[in-house]
């Protein structure tokens, strides 16, 4: 086994993890203050640059530890600012993660798992199938790799990352550790600072695992919600026939009634196909399951990927839908497209391997990627203020 594999990784590691680290060292807590602040505001991968701390242990770090991020296969920015990454993970797969920036509020998608188990029939992830989860250090160094991107920050409050969605590959809630190891590193003021609020979590319904993350951690909650009744949803989501819409509205209930009044509203996330699940009679079906819950509800307008067998609702029956909705009183946005030129939009990313004789340069090798098809979902105004 190689030296780089026998070392620690300390990207991936929380507070209290670097503390119970260095203690085991024989050191001071402090010691993990000082390191997390280098990793994570300073985004320092090199022991040697961390001048606050001895030489000794600066050596002793190098001979037994780590701050290693996933590599950076490509970047692409859009027109519109969108930026969008390719990472290498170990093994044989590759994820991406996708910042959008919106005025003074810049929103990062982060991916949680190489494929999906899910298999939601709109997403060409679950097309893919299911290789491994990230580690903590996978997934929080996405947000490494992008604050990195922007440069170094003077101060803990300075940095164009005001925002968090794990929206990416993967149902987050199956990879449960490694993804609150990561939120709560985004959440540290040594770290990322970034409130509870402006973390989301987006889940396509694992009910358990809802009750064990408001258990745990106060962030912000989406779900895949995709269709108003259980036969649709078990065609669209899978995972409905093991957790129904009953039982996935009374864990929305449970997790809503944990939170502050000011912050109870869950987003639900409904992606627009033409005549499948679009019609005014939907709608009306929407707000009957809707109906004992704080919601907020976003509308994804679809973006078509190969073989996808689906297409976008027409513009004038998802704002006959939206209208329904928001004269019915539930607070109701349509997703503005971001990335498309880059293939960052919702449901463009690719989930094939890719050939390279197929693709501009920009791709450097052949990469599993995947179709967001949460990606920038909780872009809008109320879900992220």
């Amino acid at each position: 086994m190689s030296d780089v594999t026998e070392k620690v990784n300390l990207l991936g590691m929380s507070r209290p993890d670097l503390e119970a680290f260095f203690l085991e060292l024989g050191e001071k807590k402090f010691r993990a203050h000082q390191i997390m602040k280098w990793i994570h505001v300073h985004q320092v991968d090199d022991f040697e640059k961390m001048t606050d701390v001895g030489k000794k242990l600066r050596a002793r770090l190098q001979d037994i530890a780590e701050i290693r991020a996933p590599e950076v296969l490509s970047e692409n920015i859009s027109r519109d600012g969108t930026r969008k990454w390719v990472f290498q993970v170990e093994g044989a797969g590759a994820v991406e993660t996708v910042f959008i920036p919106d005025g003074r509020r810049g929103t990062l998608c982060v991916s949680s798992q190489v494929g999906c188990s899910v298999d939601c029939s709109f997403c060409s992830t679950g097309k893919q199938g299911f290789q491994r989860d990230l580690t903590s250090a996978e997934i929080i160094g996405q947000v490494w790799l992008a604050a990195r991107s922007f440069g170094p920050r003077s101060n803990l409050g300075e940095h164009p990352i005001t925002n968090v969605v794990m929206m990416g590959m993967g149902e987050p809630l199956l990879n449960f550790d490694n993804v609150v190891r990561a939120m709560r590193i985004m959440k540290d003021d040594l770290s990322y600072g970034i409130s509870k609020k402006r973390i989301t979590l987006s889940t396509s319904g694992v009910v358990p695992m809802m009750d064990k993350l408001s258990d745990e951690l106060d962030v912000s909650l989406a779900v895949s919600l995709h269709a108003p009744n259980d036969e649709l949803r078990n065609e669209l989501v899978p995972l409905n026939r093991k957790y129904p819409l009953a039982e996935l509205m009374a864990a929305c209930k449970r997790y809503s009634d944990r939170k502050a009044d000011r912050y109870k509203s869950i987003t639900m996330e409904y992606v627009m196909l033409k005549g499948v699940n679009d019609t005014l009679e939907h709608a009306r079906q929407l707000k009957r399951v809707l109906a004992s819950v704080p919601v907020k509800i976003n509308l994804i307008p679809f973006n078509p990927f190969p073989h996808a067998g689906y297409e976008r609702s027409a513009k004038k029956d998802i704002l006959a839908f939206h209208k329904y909705l928001n004269d019915n009183g539930l607070l109701t946005t349509i997703r503005t497209t971001r990335g498309d030129d880059i293939d960052a939009a919702c449901g463009q990313l690719v989930g094939d391997v890719m050939d390279r004789t197929r693709r501009s340069e920009r791709w450097k090798k052949e990469v599993f990627l995947r179709s967001g098809e949460q990606l920038t979902t909780i872009i809008d105004e109320g879900a992220v203020k």
